[in-house]
């Protein structure tokens, strides 16, 4: 497939939900977002027939979101279906890594390929800040409401220590390469991102740096290390966990794969990608799939 500005689309990015088990400062506000009914989320077999009509259209790379795809029940079962398809060649997926660990032998047997792990701090005080965690308890027994409310607690907080035990098991587990992705505000150098990719350094792990995007005014910058935000050379579309095929992260424009069909919908998602991205009034990363 080869849109106006004649790039190659073989890459499809698959939000399988819009549940999250955590509340990331750059992903969704404070109040939180209404979610989408269970009734119009995409079930997996629909899943599958999209990939299938991407496959069959030249679509060779396929990675899951959400969300955080680990929420969603049974998803091995999805992997298991999309791993029989002709022409995936590559079948990945972007978690959060906290419900990693228990899992990562069960999601290589069903066919997932390999990982990258949401990784912005390895400190655990400014982790449970940036996914607005909750403490495992203030010093005096009771329940913290969030990070501020006990800075020495939260040193106990399971959150960030998951998502170690998350790489540690699909680094065992074979999910490799295992690279990490680490939203940053402007610079490589800032304090958080220096401590990822020394611990990245330690462990073998490439890292890419994302910049934090804001879709409303349509700020967005080049991933550093990888393809991310270069729109000259942008291979992607998106379907989201509602079912529309989207041909830009930063865009409104979206087709349903219910009403048109999915091959219809992946054609006319291509005719409409925009040469470069652009604001996005109508939606939060979360609901699109970073």
């Amino acid at each position: 497939m080869i849109d106006p500005f004649g790039r190659r689309i073989d890459y499809l990015r698959v939000s399988v939900t819009d549940r999250c088990n955590l509340r990331c400062v750059y992903c969704m506000p404070a109040e939180g977002l209404p979610l989408v009914s269970h009734d119009d989320i995409l079930r997996y077999e629909e899943i599958a027939e999209v990939v299938r009509e991407a496959a069959d259209l030249g679509v060779t790379k396929v990675r899951l979101t959400g969300g955080e795809p680990l929420t969603r029940r049974n998803i091995e079962s999805l992997i298991v279906l999309l791993a029989r398809i002709d022409g995936v060649r590559d079948l990945a997926m972007t978690t959060n890594g906290t419900l990693l660990a228990p899992r990562a032998v069960t999601l290589k047997a069903a066919g997932l390929m390999r990982v990258n792990v949401s990784l912005d701090s390895v400190d655990p005080d400014r982790y449970a800040e940036i996914t607005r965690g909750r403490c495992a308890a203030r010093d005096d027994g009771t329940e913290a409401p969030d990070a501020g409310a006990c800075s020495a607690a939260v040193r106990r907080s399971p959150g960030l220590k998951d998502v170690l035990a998350g790489i540690d098991a699909a680094l065992a587990a074979g999910l490799t390469p295992v690279k990490l992705n680490c939203v940053i505000e402007r610079s490589v150098d800032e304090p958080d991102a220096r401590g990822v990719a020394d611990y990245a350094r330690r462990r073998g792990l490439e890292v890419r740096f994302i910049p934090r995007m804001d879709l409303a005014t349509g700020r967005f910058g080049q991933v550093v290390g990888g393809d991310g935000g270069a729109c000259g050379r942008c291979s992607r579309l998106r379907l989201t966990s509602d079912g529309y095929l989207r041909p830009c992260l930063m865009s409104d424009v979206g087709f349903s794969v219910r009403e048109l069909g999915p091959r219809e919908a992946i054609s006319l998602a291509v005719k409409s990608k925009p040469e470069a991205g652009g604001v996005c009034e109508k939606h939060w990363i979360r609901r699109i799939g970073g």
